[in-house]
């Protein structure tokens, strides 16, 4: 089961036109590792570069982007594979939880369909038959605790939190090694935030998938990952356990990050 590894990774956007800045530096020299079987989160504020650095991992980012470094899954070079070998290591190998469901999935098929298609597109012995799929997306619906026949539901009849635990699925379907979770929790309420985070956890430790997460919130990676890091202006500033970086950051960065979140009982936060 193969790790993730950045090694001295920067991302630039080239620019033109109205809005033109030229090259504008997104990531600058970052080195991390996920390891096998472990969850890595990457916090900062909105530009930070943290989704940039997620999304090189699968090639998802637009044509002006210029990636230097690498970028591993296991030990293969992303940078090395053609377009079929990069589709085929996703969903299969490495898969992503974006962020906003609603903008992610497609709104004129039924969730049942969409997950069948990541199905249909890596067909293994478990699946290989139209009625071994659709009982695997049943048994996908289960694991996510959504009732087995909204398989045949549209995005909008689903709440917020029904579309979530739908991109869950999508993303455990073809049972990859490596999970991408980006902001999987944004614009849920906090019991339903609750609820998702428990349920990635639980399926990351039973099924011992490696998890990159990415959040502004130090809170929310606290409650998934064992390792965490802070990134700013696209470089990382602080990487560690993820208890000892929210309780004792040593950046000044990261204790104003951990200042953010209230903590119950504080004295401070009470009203007077």
């Amino acid at each position: 089961m193969p790790g993730l590894t950045f090694e001295d990774v920067s991302i630039t956007y080239s620019t033109s036109g109205r809005n033109d800045r030229g090259e504008v530096h997104a990531v600058k020299n970052v080195s991390l590792t996920l390891p096998e079987g472990g969850t890595l989160g990457i916090a900062g504020e909105s530009g930070s570069g943290k989704s940039t650095l997620a999304m090189s991992v699968l090639r998802l980012l637009p044509k002006n982007a210029k990636i230097t470094g690498r970028v591993a899954v296991g030990d293969t070079d992303i940078s090395d594979l053609s377009f079929g070998q990069m589709r085929a290591l996703r969903w299969a190998e490495a898969s992503i939880i974006f962020q906003g469901a609603m903008h992610s999935l497609n709104p004129v098929q039924t969730v049942g369909a969409q997950i069948t298609e990541a199905l249909a597109l890596h067909v293994t012995d478990k699946w290989k038959t139209a009625q071994l799929r659709q009982d695997r997306v049943k048994e996908l619906l289960t694991l996510v605790d959504m009732p087995a026949d909204k398989t045949a539901s549209y995005p909008h009849e689903l709440s917020g939190g029904q579309k979530q635990r739908v991109m869950i699925a999508m993303a455990l379907a073809c049972e990859p090694d490596i999970i991408i979770a980006d902001e999987p929790t944004t614009a849920l309420d906090v019991i339903v935030q609750k609820q998702i985070l428990d349920m990635i956890a639980k399926l990351v430790s039973e099924r011992g998938i490696s998890m990159l997460m990415i959040s502004h919130d130090l809170s929310v990676l606290a409650t998934a990952c064992d390792q965490i890091a802070i990134m700013r202006y696209g470089e990382v500033i602080e990487v560690g356990d993820a208890r000892e970086v929210c309780l004792n950051p040593k950046e000044e960065y990261s204790q104003k990050l951990a200042a953010a979140f209230p903590v119950i009982g504080d004295p401070e936060s009470r009203m007077r």
